[in-house]
């Protein structure tokens, strides 16, 4: 019998692209994988953020990718910047507060001040709205030789659990997850200052090991006038004005060198405020800007408005806390 072993040309061809066709899947299946990944690792990672605010004094605080998010809370905890933990303990002059706090005074007119006086400040403040349940931990730990202290009012005397504050207290796992955080940035650092358009362009705020001050980098700004609500609530004034002078029972500082300030936002609650101040009998420093102050996000203040705040702030205690810093 004969038998013709060659095949027509279009079978033959048919039959190749039948053959191949597992081998297309996959290759299709895998590049889809990897641009997946790529996306997640450029928009919840790290990576998500530029990398420009990096120096030898500054690291990554906050990262808006949504794996990575807050790192400041967990630095200070676990003493994963054992240069930023020193420098708090030995500066003359700590801020305490929040993030408002925190972008009010980083600032030139901060630099300017504490240089003139010869002086080290450092702001301790966190964001996530950060209160007292955290911080008077912090200050056990680090045990601070500050001889004035300027307290952000704005909910600093609130006794609740931010995020940030829930997991480091209570997740048995939250060291090895800030310490992955840590090593992270060592990466992130070189890859992304070389190669920036590997990297997004999300939230990101770096804080100063010396000083603690914020530099922040945003596309996203939503400008609205500060304003002010002067309602007092009496269950309000009252839990916070118990737990502000347990707190200040524990300062080794007299009275008198805390102050008390608060850094105007949106619907700033003045009113409250106020009432805290006189309650336990501190005095509180708020200074009047005749221009109008801004923020850039409804809650923080824009950096012309924070620059001629802290400049203000500062004329008005410039005299008490020279006197602290003399005895």
């Amino acid at each position: 019998m004969k038998t013709d072993s060659s095949l027509p040309m279009t079978f033959k061809k048919r039959g190749s692209l039948f053959a191949s066709r597992p081998t297309i899947y996959i290759c299709v299946v895998l590049a889809a994988i990897f641009v997946a990944c790529v996306y997640k690792f450029r928009t919840a990672t790290v990576f998500s953020c530029q990398a420009d605010g990096y120096s030898a004094d500054r690291y990554i605080a906050y990262c808006n990718g949504k794996s990575y998010g807050d790192y400041e809370h967990g630095a200070f905890q676990f003493d994963l910047e054992p240069l930023a933990q020193n420098f708090a303990r030995i500066a003359d002059v700590l801020f305490l507060g929040n993030s408002r706090m925190q972008v009010a005074f980083s600032t030139a007119a901060t630099v300017d001040w504490f240089s003139a006086a010869a002086a080290r400040y450092y702001l301790l403040g966190f964001g996530y709205a950060e209160n007292v349940i955290f911080t008077e931990r912090l200050l056990r730990s680090i045990r601070p030789q500050a001889r004035v202290y300027i307290i952000n009012v704005d909910d600093f005397f609130e006794r609740t659990e931010t995020p940030p504050v829930k997991a480091i207290f209570h997740d048995p796992d939250a060291r090895n997850r800030y310490e992955g955080k840590r090593l992270w940035q060592r990466v992130h650092e070189p890859i992304c200052k070389r190669f920036g358009t590997l990297c997004g362009f999300d939230f990101v705020v770096f804080r100063s090991r010396e000083t603690g001050a914020y530099t922040k980098r945003t596309a996203k700004q939503i400008i609205a006038p500060i304003s002010f609500d002067r309602v007092i609530s009496e269950d309000v004034v009252s839990n916070n004005a118990a737990t502000a002078m347990n707190f200040l029972s524990h300062l080794t500082v007299r009275r008198e060198c805390v102050i008390l300030t608060n850094v105007p936002t949106v619907e700033t609650k003045i009113g409250n405020v106020n009432a805290i101040a006189k309650a336990i009998g501190v005095d509180l420093v708020t200074p009047e800007i005749p221009t109008e102050l801004k923020t850039y996000d409804e809650s923080h203040l824009d950096q012309p408005s924070a620059e001629r705040w802290s400049q203000a702030f500062f004329q008005m205690a410039s005299s008490r806390i020279r006197s602290c810093l003399e005895e």
